[in-house]
């Protein structure tokens, strides 16, 4: 039987071309008013996933 993707983790990961993982930051959904502007700009860009917590996203999307 054919394993299901992780709905959650479908939503919130992408996998680029060189297999790494791309999921956005943390802290930038509300309470912003106290948050500079400098800290929120840095918030909107995304980052990579490594290590262990890489290896557990390519599991959840059936991805090895």
């Amino acid at each position: 039987m054919k394993q299901k993707t992780h709905s959650g983790a479908k939503k919130r990961f992408v996998i680029t071309r060189n297999g790494r993982i791309v999921r956005r930051q943390q802290n930038r959904n509300h309470i912003l008013e106290k948050k500079s502007s400098r800290r929120k700009r840095r918030l909107a860009r995304s980052a990579t996933l490594g290590g262990g917590d890489a290896r557990q996203v390519k599991r959840l999307l059936n991805r090895g």
